[in-house]
């Protein structure tokens, strides 16, 4: 049986033209030897499999050959070359830093340093994985690095270039090698495919290079595989199905779907790819990749960008004119969220299926719609964005959000908390079509109520006065007739009087920082308007809790539904100073003067 060699060894590359996807630095390299402007110390970083090693060895092989030919390459042909194609040089020394990695291991290098070549004119070491040295390593190989013999050539290799101390990378001339291009590798497959005489279609090269990501090696492997499922004779299916990769059909058809705003269809489509043993991450950025590819086939600059077999490429560029950029931009987002997003997921499978569905949506009406189940299975419907919606059953049935069933927060204008157009009503607001129950003064006081917010936003109301106005009638209108007495000072006062007596009395929870507020100060009188002064925010809150009440019963006793009561604070109180002692027992002798004869009696004075 003759022994198999693999094709990442069978077919490794011999001299700097057969290198794939790395023209720039093989260029430099051989003008280097050319002109014989060699740096005695090289690094070579990069990817996996892309040819740094290779590179190395061709380095080496070609500045030792005796006869190199015109285009600067090694002739194959002299002693060196020979012995080198044998493995036999002893002008080549490897050194596996993986395995190699101590102190003594750098020393036994060194120490090979000092003899000159045999054959040739330089000796030539390889260090492969050189970021695997320890630092005491790297440490004992920084002198020789920085003043090797003149015969002496350092070669370094490593895939994590930022894993190297800074004081060797300052003496190596470092090159970058990139990752191979798809078109490079699936040319170089089908090369290899003549030779070996296997038909092998387009786009299954093509799969096969886009799954490597870029490592020729990593290709060349999965090459391998796919001819020992094959045979001679690989087709796009054979890979596919060997590589566990998902066809371009089902993305092709997911797209025509959402288009089509098919929810069903894609749900069920997903639940086979899950079937299947795909994981739904990679189906989410499939798609988005997929989504990518339509967006770069709209322009005929960006269609160069497809990385895809010439007969995929069409359907690309078929598929491209349904859909527009509008949408290829929303679901492009909106699958690299789920792609973000899947990870921290809870129920991933929920995830993707409410992506579809968002993608599925995007073509009928934006983002923002409504699922509805009939019989005839999904369909989604125009969100009505002026009502709320509510689905019971197998219908839907909309309920409008207008401004007499919305409840809007307190208004405050210089520092007043002016009652919004909704509140001014002496009623409250009946949300469940229940008739009005009947006002009774004095036990409304302290009931629990939401406290409105006093930071809320100004809106309209503010630069629009004759609509407060208008809407202060239509509320009035509505609670009963319009009541317009005119009433004095003193009438105010003593309703006032009534007013605190009455809170007071209740002795509800927050009654007292109303009474507190409002014993000793009178409101400010503008015409209807009666301007309350607190002292401060809590005051301010707890007042606004009572102010409907005091709204139903000053009306009702002064005979006037145009009684308006606003809230502001009283900066000039806020602002003072602390009570004395003597200030803080006056106000308490105000309350109770019995305290004054209790203080001349025990002789108490204050400390």
């Amino acid at each position: 049986m003759e022994n198999f060699v693999v094709s990442a060894r069978k077919y490794r590359p011999a001299t700097f033209d057969t290198v794939v996807g790395q023209q720039s630095i093989t260029n430099t390299l051989k003008n280097a030897i050319k002109t014989g402007h060699l740096a005695q110390a090289f690094l070579f970083c990069g990817p996996r499999g892309v040819g740094k090693t290779t590179c190395a060895r061709i380095l080496a092989k070609t500045i030792n050959c005796f006869d190199r030919t015109a285009s600067t390459e090694a002739c194959d042909k002299c002693e060196s070359c020979k012995s080198f194609n044998e493995g036999q040089s002893l002008n080549v020394y490897e050194l596996d830093a993986a395995s190699n990695n101590s102190v003594d291991d750098i020393r036994n290098l060194v120490d090979q340093v000092r003899f000159a070549p045999q054959l040739g004119s330089h000796r030539v070491y390889i260090i492969d994985e050189v970021h695997m040295l320890s630092t005491s390593a790297f440490n004992a190989f920084l002198k020789t690095l920085e003043e090797p013999p003149k015969h002496a050539i350092f070669i370094l290799a490593t895939t994590e270039k930022h894993k190297i101390i800074p004081t060797i990378l300052s003496r190596c001339q470092i090159f970058d090698f990139n990752r191979i291009q798809v078109e490079d590798i699936a040319h170089h497959l089908g090369s290899i495919a003549e030779k070996e005489e296997i038909k092998a279609e387009q786009d299954a090269l093509h799969i096969i290079a886009q799954k490597a990501d870029g490592a020729l090696r990593d290709a060349l492997s999965m090459f391998d595989q796919i001819v020992s499922f094959s045979g001679s004779n690989m087709t796009y299916a054979h890979v596919i199905d060997n590589l566990n990769i998902l066809d371009y059909d089902y993305y092709f058809k997911v797209t025509e779907m959402l288009l089509g705003n098919k929810i069903p269809d894609v749900l069920m489509v997903y639940n086979d790819v899950l079937n299947k043993g795909f994981d739904g991450h990679n189906f989410i950025v499939g798609l988005a990749e997929h989504l990518r590819n339509l967006m770069v086939s709209k322009d005929p600059i960006t269609v160069q960008l497809l990385e895809v077999g010439a007969s995929i490429k069409e359907k690309y560029l078929e598929q491209s004119k349904a859909a527009d950029g509008h949408f290829l931009m929303q679901a492009i987002q909106l699958a690299n969220q789920a792609d973000l997003q899947y990870k921290a997921a809870k129920n991933q499978r929920l995830l993707i299926e409410l992506c579809l569905m968002q993608l599925c949506s995007i073509t009928n009406g934006g983002l923002d719609t409504t699922v509805q189940k009939k019989n005839d299975g999904f369909k989604v419907v125009e969100n009505l964005k002026p009502s709320k919606s509510v689905i019971s059953g197998n219908s839907t049935q909309a309920t409008s959000v207008t401004p007499q069933n919305a409840v809007a927060p307190p208004l405050k204008v210089n520092n007043s908390i002016v009652p919004p157009e909704s509140q001014i009503p002496t009623e409250p607001i009946n949300t469940h079509n229940a008739p009005p129950a009947p006002v009774k003064i004095g036990t409304k006081f302290g009931g629990k109520r939401k406290i409105p917010s006093v930071s809320a936003s100004l809106g309209a109301m503010l630069n629009d006065k004759p609509k407060v106005e208008e809407s202060q009638e239509k509320a009035q209108k509505a609670s009963g007739p319009k009541m317009s007495t005119e009433f004095s000072d003193e009438e105010l006062k003593a309703v006032w009087a009534e007013l605190m007596a009455e809170i007071e009395k209740e002795g509800k929870e927050g009654s007292s920082l109303v009474t507190s507020a409002m014993r000793e100060r009178m409101p400010k009188r503008e015409g209807n308007l009666l301007q309350m002064l607190v002292e401060n925010k809590s005051q301010e809150e707890e007042v606004m809790i009572f102010r409907p009440d005091m709204h139903e019963m000053m009306r009702q006793r002064l005979k006037n539904s145009e009684v308006t009561i606003v809230v502001s604070i009283n900066r000039d109180l806020t602002e003072r100073k602390a009570y004395t002692d003597a200030e803080k027992f006056q106000k308490m002798i105000d309350r109770n003067p019995n305290l004054l004869d209790l203080k001349k009696k025990l002789d108490l004075d204050f400390i």
